[in-house]
């Protein structure tokens, strides 16, 4: 079965790498020369351009920063069409950029107008995690493209969950991307009161992990340098998940709160502080919120 795979950026390269480790015949195309040359490296075929990547294609895996993107891609820009004009029938489309609910639909119809099957699968578990192919998808669509896509999903995830009809998986995501965004800015801010009082942040953090503070970010991801050799942190906070997109997600998390009249109050001052903090250190990981809190930074 031929898969295509457009977007390989820190998340797709690595998703993509593990679909071509699982012995599928992988097409691929990225914007960046640097990125398909790798991915050819690892074994799969380099597209000279997206409209090449999906020719004969049973599925199609898109992985893009943003909504805009994702309608581009599919629906066409600029006058030029998109990838729905050209695919075949009952082609399976999973994308999992992590965009708004609406986008994902609005998409969703227009594949449904040319007999495609559209799934929106946004992903969690960071870089760490499409490298190591353990990632979640959260999966909103048809219960037939979920049990299609189920195979394919498990050459790069270790849970697959589908959340409802399409969309859902968007929601779903956006509403654990909104309490990771909460956890980070709370554990950094946490870290950096006690260290400015005389704590070690090894110690500090261990302390916390181990108490009813403990979370997903001090099990895993702890944003002070040096504390957790593998993180973000203690490599310049280079790579991993950037500050423009968890500002980005928060930005979705409040439009999402503002159509449902939800009061989300820590949601918002995570978007205020992630926002904040994207304009200077945007290109940095998202654990890098912690220069806020550090006197000495």
């Amino acid at each position: 079965m031929k898969i295509a795979f457009i977007g390989l950026g820190n998340m797709g390269a690595p998703m993509a790498t593990n679909l071509v480790a699982a012995g599928h015949d992988l097409h691929v195309f990225d914007l960046s020369a640097e990125a398909m040359r790798a991915l050819g490296e690892a074994g799969a075929s380099v597209a000279a351009s997206a409209a090449a990547a999906v020719e004969g294609a049973a599925v199609v895996i898109s992985m893009l920063p943003a909504g805009a993107h994702v309608k581009g891609l599919y629906l066409g820009r600029d006058g030029a069409p998109g990838l729905l004009a050209s695919l075949a029938a009952e082609t399976l489309i999973i994308d999992a950029s992590t965009i708004a609910p609406e986008d994902a639909r609005e998409v969703a119809a227009a594949a449904a107008e040319h007999g495609l099957d559209y799934l929106d699968a946004p992903v969690s578990g960071g870089v760490g995690g499409a490298k190591a192919g353990t990632l979640t998808f959260i999966v909103g669509g048809s219960e037939a493209g979920f049990t299609k896509a189920r195979p394919v999903l498990e050459g790069m995830g270790k849970n697959i969950f589908h959340a409802g009809a399409v969309g859902a998986g968007q929601v779903a995501k956006i509403c654990n991307n909104m309490l990771l965004g909460i956890l980070m800015s709370g554990t950094a801010e946490a870290l950096a009161l006690g260290v400015e009082n005389g704590l070690d942040p090894a110690v500090l953090s261990e302390i916390m992990r181990q108490s009813s503070g403990g979370n997903w970010v001090l099990n895993g991801y702890n944003p002070w340098p040096g504390v957790m050799e593998n993180a973000a942190a203690s490599r310049g906070y280079q790579g991993g998940f950037l500050t423009n997109l968890m500002a980005k997600d928060l930005g979705l998390a409040w439009e999402l709160a503002l159509g449902s009249r939800s009061a989300v109050p820590m949601g918002s001052q995570a978007r205020n502080l992630f926002a904040l903090h994207a304009k200077a250190h945007g290109e940095l990981d998202f654990s890098s919120i912690l220069k806020l809190y550090r006197h000495d930074d």
